[in-house]
């Protein structure tokens, strides 16, 4: 049997490494940051009969435009917003390898701000796309001096803004946005997978697409929806945006099953979103209950916590995991992160780490 030496890939994919986070069934994880709040039951029926109703018509491909579902999307984001600006894909990851398909490639680059989410170098590298991780501030901000600083160093073809951002749940000003955009001929990407966990009314870049043609705010259900393992992400941008994206995508990528279970979701967004501020309360009590330990949370807009002060974090996160609890060693030295669960989960986190301090 070969190993992936014996094959000829690519010289840029050489030496590199697949996206991984574990996969461990445990009582309590809290890793991946996940909503582990489940969908409400008359949801899950109401996939459940769109579903059943696909199937009678699954020997026939889905609407590859995905009409009904774009127009949902527009709804649920609101600010006027049209189908004509909306996209979707299976998962915002998908989304972005679209952005960097059509936009990115070999001779282009790509910047992001470090530490942020890896799977902009992963997609990156898939898409041949040369990948530069500028710094951020201290406690992983990020200031319009030190954003617009890389952008005149780098010249990037595509800047990667998360935001709020992962692994540090960092909030980004919209100042921040603003000033990328006028810095750069290239396109700029806010990915928002986590914006529905920003305290109230943190305004959404949503509101600065107007006029800036090469702004893309991406979006995921994964989170806030609990809905990760339908896998599906969207992008609000200029109607030619998505043009540019249509040249790319596989013919007919959304499945029927998708749209049909996406669509059902949005008709109770209400009732799918109940549960987001519940996770405030849990993420807000993370933070006061680390400090009370002497750790160092840094600040978070989204539905997790990175926290400094761990002195081993390769021995906590495995004494948490021994105890059923499974966090995320996301490799910044001293720190550990964790998705704000329920409240039993969120308090059996907190004792666990607790005792484990003591040992």
């Amino acid at each position: 049997m070969a190993n992936l030496d014996d094959l000829p890939i690519r010289e840029s994919l050489k030496g590199r490494v697949p996206y991984g986070a574990p996969q461990l069934h445990v009582p309590v994880a809290l890793n991946v940051n996940e909503n582990t709040h489940g969908i409400p039951e008359v949801v899950a029926m109401d996939i459940i009969t769109r579903l059943a109703a696909e199937v009678l018509t699954i020997n026939r491909y889905p609407d590859r435009e995905f009409v009904e579902l774009r127009d949902a999307l527009a709804k649920y984001l609101g600010h006027d917003l049209s189908r004509e600006q909306i996209w979707a894909a299976n998962g915002s990851n998908e989304v972005i390898q679209q952005i960097l398909q059509a936009f990115g490639g070999p001779g282009r680059k790509a910047l992001g701000f470090g530490p942020t989410y890896s799977m902009y170098r992963i997609i990156s590298d898939g898409t041949d796309t040369e990948y530069v991780d500028a710094g951020r501030d201290e406690r992983y901000e990020l200031s319009v001096e030190t954003a617009v600083a890389a952008i005149k160093q780098h010249s990037p073809d595509i800047i990667l803004l998360c935001s709020p951002n992962n692994p540090t749940g960092t909030p980004l000003s919209l100042e921040v946005i603003e000033a990328v955009y006028s810095a750069t001929s290239g396109v700029v990407v806010v990915d928002e997978a986590y914006a529905e966990f920003a305290y109230p009314d943190t305004p959404s870049a949503i509101t600065l697409l107007e006029g800036r043609e090469r702004l893309m705010v991406s979006r995921t259900m994964s989170k806030a929806f609990a809905f990760a393992g339908a896998r599906v992400g969207y992008l609000a941008a200029d109607p030619a945006v998505i043009d540019a994206l249509r040249l790319v995508r596989l013919p007919y990528h959304l499945s029927a099953f998708t749209q049909a279970a996406a669509l059902a979701a949005l008709s109770h967004s209400e009732l799918m979103l109940s549960a987001v501020a519940d996770i405030r309360v849990q993420r807000d009590r993370i933070i006061a209950e680390l400090i009370e330990m002497h750790l160092d949370p840094y600040r978070s807009d989204s539905n997790f916590v990175l926290f400094g002060g761990v002195d081993s974090p390769k021995d906590v996160w495995q004494q948490l995991l021994e105890s059923g609890v499974l966090v995320r060693d996301v490799g910044i030295d001293g720190t550990l992160r964790v998705t704000a669960g329920t409240e039993a989960e969120t308090t059996q986190f907190l004792d666990t780490l607790r005792e484990v301090l003591k040992g």
